[in-house]
């Protein structure tokens, strides 16, 4: 009888332990993060590929709708409700005509610090990649131009 009693209650506490949403929830940032320095350079007259090298590729680009780019972004915080926004570009020949929209200015900005204290004890050098050296990978080259003998 004890044992149905102490099963029960560790059933009830289990129950109450996963109705309490203690698993973990990320915000999650998706689309084109823009950022309120790289907006305030659009100007009228800039041709699109000027504005590609700006801003990168738009979220949206229709081959119905040659004249429009759509830079779409969502952000979710924590499994809240999801923001959208959207920045739009029109475009008349090739060169821009007008801009609407909004866009994570000052989330933006929030975002970047996240990332970065995340990344903080990671140990990795950005500047090295993968294709360092080490003393031992100069003596040895794979047996290819020692003496200009391939060995036969």
């Amino acid at each position: 009888m004890q044992k149905l009693i102490s099963l029960l209650v560790l059933a009830m506490l289990a129950l109450t332990v996963a109705g309490c949403q203690i698993v973990y929830k990320p915000d999650v940032q998706q689309g084109n993060l823009l950022d309120k320095k790289t907006v305030d350079q659009l100007k009228p007259g800039m041709t699109k590929h000027q504005v590609l090298v700006l801003m990168g590729t738009p979220s949206v680009s229709s081959p119905f709708e040659q004249s429009r780019w759509d830079y779409v972004s969502t952000y979710s915080r924590r499994g809240g409700a999801m923001k959208v926004r959207t920045f739009t570009l029109t475009f008349n020949n090739d060169t821009l005509v007008r801009t609407e929209g909004d866009f994570f200015a000052q989330d933006a900005q929030q975002l970047v610090k996240d990332s970065k204290k995340y990344n903080a004890g990671y140990p990795a050098n950005e500047t090295e990649g993968d294709k360092s050296t080490s003393p031992n990978d100069k003596k040895n080259d794979g047996g290819f131009g020692q003496g200009g003998n391939d060995g036969h």
